[in-house]
């Protein structure tokens, strides 16, 4: 979000003029596009689809039609629309949701539709007041509606760097070696180096038992959420081997975890990645007790 997140809050209240906005970023263009909508009745698709995938930093293109065909291709504007037609609440919606990659409720998931897209960004409070899902959106209410969104991204990576910084603080209370945790696009994730098992087997070493009781009694502080623990190996055998390795220590660190009451069984999501996301170099053996890792991440949805 280079061009707009930076000035969430001028898009987002308007209470400062485009030609700020411009002199401030260098962008006269992106300043001349928000005095043009804040003076629209009625955007268009197009405009909205142009505007949304350059504010998401998903695409940057000046041709509006070529940001609709974008959007169409990918699913992210309501059936049966064109680009000059007049956009409606919750098609602007399923647009924001889905370029801004906002995940959504059971309902939203499952259909992609923007009347579950229109209630999931009430819910959140993007969108307030008394509106109709079905009322054409003005160019000033699309600029409101994605400052909010903006907004409420940026206080949703807040929670989560202050929860991280919680977490970490109890790892270095209670001397966890090789761990940390950090906020990540899908919730906060606790890492776990140098994970220790028997030789040649899955069977977790007492000294990583220890360390596992510690952790689950972090987990347990969220019941409801879903945990994600992926397995990563270091680059030694073969591909397949690597994948074979990490999913079956992935699995040996869930049930684990379930077995000292830090989540249900039917909560947790068990992945294994190999060697294929390595975060130190595999040259040297610190890096490959780096790379020899458990990341377990408390989902957000």
């Amino acid at each position: 979000m280079q061009f707009i997140k930076k000035f969430g809050f001028i898009l987002c209240f308007l209470t400062a003029p485009a030609f700020l906005f411009a002199q401030s970023t260098g962008r006269q263009s992106t300043a001349q596009e928000i005095e043009t909508l804040l003076g629209t009745n009625a955007v268009t698709y197009a405009q909205a689809a142009r505007f949304a995938l350059e504010a998401s930093d998903t695409l940057a293109v000046r041709d509006p039609n070529e940001a609709f065909r974008y959007a169409e291709e990918h699913g992210w504007l309501p059936g049966n629309v064109s680009a000059n037609d007049t956009a409606r609440l919750d098609g602007i919606s399923l647009l924001l949701m889905r370029s801004f990659n906002i995940d959504g409720g059971i309902f939203f998931s499952i259909t992609n539709s923007p009347h579950y897209a229109y209630r999931e960004l009430v819910y959140r409070e993007v969108i307030r007041g008394r509106t109709d899902p079905a009322m054409n959106v003005s160019g000033e209410l699309f600029l409101f509606l994605t400052g909010r969104v903006l907004s409420h991204l940026d206080e949703e990576t807040a929670r989560r760097e202050r929860l991280a910084a919680e977490i970490n603080a109890i790892l270095r209370r209670l001397n966890i070696a090789d761990s940390s945790a950090e906020a990540t696009s899908e919730g906060v994730m606790i890492r776990l180096s140098n994970i220790q098992f028997e030789p040649d087997s899955t069977v977790l070493m007492a000294s990583e038992r220890q360390k596992m009781i510690e952790i689950a009694n972090i987990l347990k502080n969220f019941p409801r959420r879903k945990i994600q623990i992926a397995g990563h190996t270091a680059a030694a055998g073969s591909v397949e081997g690597q994948r074979t390795v990490s999913l079956e220590r992935a699995r040996v660190i869930a049930d684990y975890l379930v077995s000292l009451g830090a989540c249900r069984a039917e909560n947790v999501i068990v992945v294994g990645f190999g060697a294929e996301r390595p975060i130190a170099s595999n040259a040297t053996a610190e890096g490959m007790a780096r790379n020899r890792r458990v990341e377990i991440t408390i989902l957000e949805k």
